[in-house]
């Protein structure tokens, strides 16, 4: 494993990493979505400031359990993933302080879950989360997670749903209106908003390319 990627914590990457995923066939939430994230965390920490080791520790441990985008645990998943991670870093002995500004940080990063992050660990997290869902990595990740679900990629009728409802449970497309191209304005630190702007132009200029090809 290339512990090089979780630099300059590469110890701390070698103890938590046994325990960051669970068994999945999720290729959105693997090792890479970690090593991306942890990038986007030094982006903004650099900017920001805030506790590397609590952040490395929040990044490793935000997908801890692994809840399907279909299941109606979704919500729910970073609460429970917050307390897998407060479990695993009480019995490896951290102190008590730490281990709840991971927890909280775990626990508000999640879109779904809609939880104000209230540290400057917890903002940073939910930023640089969010920032790999824009962008072309957020592109990728959608049409590859609808391709799981088993959505088509559009409505054929009425690909922009002029004259009908969003449904982005059945077209992949809808989902960048209902969610995707909502998520710029919702960044908690003046970098990540920098950076989430840069991706949201990157993702509407995908979005007009794209249905200016299919007609």
């Amino acid at each position: 494993m290339n512990l090089a990627a979780f630099a300059p914590l590469q110890t701390l990457a070698s103890t938590l990493l046994p325990y960051a995923l669970e068994p999945s066939e999720d290729g959105a939430h693997d090792l890479s979505h970690l090593q991306r994230v942890w990038r986007n965390v030094q982006r903004i920490q650099t900017e920001e400031g805030g506790d590397l080791e609590v952040l490395l520790a929040a990044v490793l441990l935000h997908d801890c359990v692994a809840v399907e985008k279909n299941s109606p645990l979704r919500s729910q998943a970073s609460r429970l993933a917050a307390e897998k991670a407060l479990a695993i870093l009480n019995q490896l002995n951290w102190p008590k302080h730490k281990s709840a500004a991971v927890a909280h940080a775990i626990e508000a990063h999640s879109f779904s879950a809609n939880i104000q992050p209230t540290t400057l660990e917890a903002q940073i997290l939910q930023d640089a989360d969010r920032l790999d869902s824009l962008g072309m990595l957020g592109v990728a990740r959608t049409f590859y997670i609808a391709g799981r679900m088993g959505s088509t990629l559009y409505d054929p009728q009425d690909p922009t749903a002029t004259s009908r409802e969003y449904d982005d449970k059945r077209f992949c497309l809808d989902h960048f209106q209902t969610k995707l191209l909502h998520l710029a304005n919702g960044f908690q630190t003046p970098t990540g908003k920098h950076l989430a702007q840069l991706r949201d132009e990157r993702l509407k200029r995908f979005m007009d390319e794209f249905i200016d090809e299919i007609g």
